[in-house]
């Protein structure tokens, strides 16, 4: 460390000088001169502009966006204290707790996954739950992330402390509850972790076997039963096909129509999973395969948007694909067919599900629920059905308000966000801040995610861009960080000036809009893939409201003693000269050949000095 340039004997004088100039000077004529400007003292910090303050950081879930957190956030900002808190007791977030039969991913297995570690041997183009989980723990013991995590510890509440200007989190574990602080608190608990069991009359005095599909019973034998499935989301398609070929009976309950893809991306890849995929292993036949796939899922986003061609055509192709595996059930087309766009809702293939619900042993049941009685189901036109097992494919909590309270200046988050709170939606900056909670992130909060490209990847530019208001945070001496209501406000009218132009905006009910026909659309970024990604580039510095650390408030406080570390190396180096100030200088400007386009703006970890 440098030597104190600074004495009190310094500081003595600087003061005495300064009280000295508050006295307002007269003129030769007598006369008073206009006082200048006085600027309060500031005492120096002793330390070189460029040291790094080690910033503690709580990450809440290990699911895919934890993991992604765990492994970007220690390699972006230096001196992160990091810490990921998991109520399970393992990885994986919904490919650990979702292990109902014939769980998988309908998105293609070589886009599911992180573009930086990507694996060349999937078994299958759309892998099983077990493979996905595996691949992401995988990643988790590659990247050293798994000693950051601790397991069987579940947030109960999150509260910030401006006294301590930190997050006091309450966690339940195996040994009681206890607190953990952090400077800063993100979720990743991501978007579909609260099932939710429906609830209709009577369900609590139904004596068979029943459960969410999220929670599903390994020990469960569905051979020779009579299985009814409430739901008709991602999970009941899935579960349908497998139940139908091993039930006596199965009643599928499906109160909302929807839409059956083909695939989500265009892609045409086979769905046989008894034989091996084709997938290139060279780097270059790889990325290539890979980048066509992707490229498929970003240009997905005129399908979304009114009066496009797109949006049109795939209502038409919709309704001939149903139709065909349909077999010529009109009945069935009927009830199933909706008479919105296929993108009001989330695109769900359901490979197997509609040729299902045509076999002799499936009925497929389009009235509401009236009611359960202890031994079955009373659909509102009178018919009771007796049921040895209900399976409830009835979705999540769908509001996008936090997984636990999370309390700021006696705001509650997860209440007010939720309806009857105010203001009774999730109201975020740029879907990932709140506006009055200090040091919050959200990793795929609301409005955050488009329909259009991937999520693994959204969620890589998520931490990256928390990793570049970190280093900011860690080396300009910021105590709290705070998207401003202005900016808040103005997100949220651009948000809420978009959506009517898609048709997202027509009567249907998705988790898109908290599940409420003509609800306010949260669910999704305004605009496509692309758009998100270009937005979220950049950091608005300028959208943020700051208070530091330094006593006197001063924003320049972290300018410290006027030195930078490179100063000091070379002031006490037994060897000065080894030391380099001039990094800039480079042999290409001497060729003529220097690239002037990234000249002087270099990765923040390559930059030494200027």
């Amino acid at each position: 460390m440098a030597p104190h340039f600074i004495s009190d004997e310094d500081v003595v004088a600087v003061r005495t000088t300064q009280e000295k100039s508050r006295q307002q000077p007269t003129s030769q004529d007598g006369g008073k001169q206009p006082l200048r400007t006085i600027y309060l003292f500031l005492e120096l910090r002793e330390r070189p502009i460029d040291e790094v303050r080690p910033v503690s950081v709580i990450v809440v879930g290990s699911g895919m966006a934890g993991i992604t957190a765990g492994i970007l956030l220690p390699r972006k900002v230096p001196g992160v204290q990091l810490t990921i808190l998991e109520k399970t007791s393992d990885i994986g977030g919904t490919w650990n707790t979702n292990i109902y039969p014939n769980v998988r991913c309908d998105v293609p297995s070589t886009i599911y996954q992180s573009s930086y570690a990507p694996n060349t041997k999937w078994t299958s183009n759309y892998a099983p739950g077990a493979e996905i989980k595996a691949y992401w723990s995988g990643l988790v013991d590659r990247f050293d992330v798994r000693k950051l995590i601790q397991f069987n510890s579940e947030v109960l509440k999150a509260e910030w402390s401006s006294d301590k200007g930190k997050w006091v989190v309450e966690v339940r574990s195996e040994g009681g509850v206890r607190t953990e602080e952090s400077d800063f608190l993100i979720t990743a608990t991501g978007t579909f972790s609260l099932p939710k069991l429906p609830e209709y009359p009577g369900i609590e005095s139904y004596k068979g076997h029943l459960r969410h599909s999220s929670n599903w019973d390994p020990t469960f034998e569905p051979e020779g039963k009579t299985i009814a499935v409430i739901g008709n989301g991602a999970s009941g398609l899935q579960v349908v096909p497998l139940l139908q070929q091993k039930a006596k009976q199965l009643y599928h309950f499906a109160r909302s129509r929807t839409w059956i893809a083909g695939s989500l991306g265009g892609e045409n890849l086979s769905r046989d999973t008894t034989k091996p995929i084709e997938i290139p292993q060279d780097p270059v036949g790889y990325t290539l395969y890979r980048k066509q796939l992707e490229n498929n899922f970003f240009s997905r986003f005129p399908n979304i948007l009114k009066r496009h061609e797109k949006s049109a055509a795939s209502k038409a192709l919709f309704e001939k694909l149903t139709a065909d595996r349909l077999g010529g059930r009109s009945d069935l087309l009927e009830a199933i067919r909706p008479d919105f766009s296929p993108s009001c809702r989330r695109w769900t293939p359901g490979p197997g599900y509609l040729e299902a619900i045509t076999q002799d042993n499936v009925e497929y049941v389009a009235e509401k629920i009236e009611r359960f009685t202890p031994t079955g189901i009373v659909t509102v036109d009178g018919k009771t059905r007796d049921i040895d097992a209900v399976i409830c494919s009835t979705g999540a909590d769908i509001s996008f308000s936090s997984a636990f309270p999370i309390i700021a200046h006696g705001i509650d988050l997860q209440k007010s966000w939720r309806p009857g709170g105010n203001p009774g939606f999730p109201d975020t900056y740029l879907g990932i801040a709140a506006p009055d909670f200090p040091n919050l992130f959200l990793i795929l909060g609301a409005n955050s995610n488009s329909t259009a490209g991937t999520v693994p990847f959204s969620i890589e530019t998520h931490a990256t861009y928390i990793s570049k208001i970190l280093r900011k945070v860690s080396t300009q001496g910021i105590r709290t960080i705070t998207p401003s209501r202005a900016a808040t406000n103005d997100f949220r009218a651009y948000c809420e000036s978009f959506m009517p132009h898609t048709v997202i905006s027509e009567k249907c009910s998705s988790w898109y809009n908290g599940g409420i026909i003509g609800g306010r659309i949260h669910g999704i970024w305004p605009g496509s893939g692309t758009h998100a990604l270009i937005a979220r580039r950049e950091v608005r510095w300028e959208d943020f409201e700051y208070t530091y650390h330094s006593p006197s408030k001063n924003r320049f406080a972290y300018f410290g003693n006027g030195w930078a570390k490179k100063d000091i190396e070379a002031a006490t180096s037994d060897n000065p000269e080894a030391v380099d100030f001039t990094t800039y200088l480079r042999e290409e400007a001497v060729s003529g050949e220097i690239d002037l386009r990234g000249y002087l703006e270099e990765p923040w970890y390559q930059v030494e000095t200027f």
